[in-house]
């Protein structure tokens, strides 16, 4: 009896070996591939293109503005220009640059579940100007190419301790095609805001945003 209890086993554990890989045969990217989740890779593949441009400033122009903007909006008739200016493994810090306006800085930071955008608002003196670190998390999967983020809890209750509540309907969305362009866009009900940069021509680096020395 005990002869044939352990015949069985050994013949079932033959039978499992035999459809199930070694593993030395697993390979590191099997191994990622079933433990990661798809939002997290894109997110990662998002945020490392984004690092491979650091060093690095382009020119942009407003591709989509509804409604138009009045003749006397700061982001008319000025150079708009984004330096991918500082690079960590979960930062990255995107000044951007609106004419002589060196206020505004776009922080990207890596989630346990995505990504995160805030925009870093600075007055020319480097302390903090009442409107800032506002912006979200990714809350979807997201691609390599686009990421989105609506207003979190904190920047709506900014916006509506500043009388702007309407912006608490605000969604941030970053898009990077290599080579080609980056865009900045913010949309809500009635509002699409979208600013494309030419990644194919570098310009020269602008100067160090406002309050750098402090927030680097």
């Amino acid at each position: 009896m005990k002869l044939t209890f352990f015949a069985f086993i050994a013949a079932w554990a033959l039978v499992a070996s035999a459809g199930t890989p070694a593993l030395a045969d697993v390979t590191p990217a099997q191994v990622a591939s079933a433990s990661s989740p798809g939002a997290p890779n894109a997110s990662a593949a998002f945020f490392d293109r984004l690092g491979a441009l650091c060093g690095q400033a382009f020119e942009g122009r407003i591709t989509a503005e509804q409604p138009p903007a009045a003749a006397s909006d700061p982001f008319h008739r000025q150079r708009l220009v984004m330096h991918v200016r500082d690079c960590g493994p979960q930062e990255i810090r995107i000044p951007f640059h609106v004419g002589s306006d060196r206020s505004r800085t776009w922080v990207i930071t890596r989630t346990a579940t995505g990504l995160r955008l805030k925009h870093d608002h600075r007055r020319a003196d480097g302390s903090e100007d009442p409107i800032t670190q506002y912006g979200g998390d990714t809350v979807g999967e997201g691609t390599s190419t686009r990421q989105t983020f609506p207003a979190d809890a904190e920047s709506k209750a900014l916006f509506t301790r500043n009388d702007m509540a309407v912006s608490n309907a605000n969604v941030w969305a970053l898009e990077l095609v290599p080579d080609e362009s980056f865009v900045y866009e913010l949309s809500r009900p009635q509002r699409l805001f979208r600013v494309s940069f030419d990644l194919a021509a570098p310009v020269p680096l602008p100067p160090p945003p406002w309050g750098a020395g402090d927030v680097k």
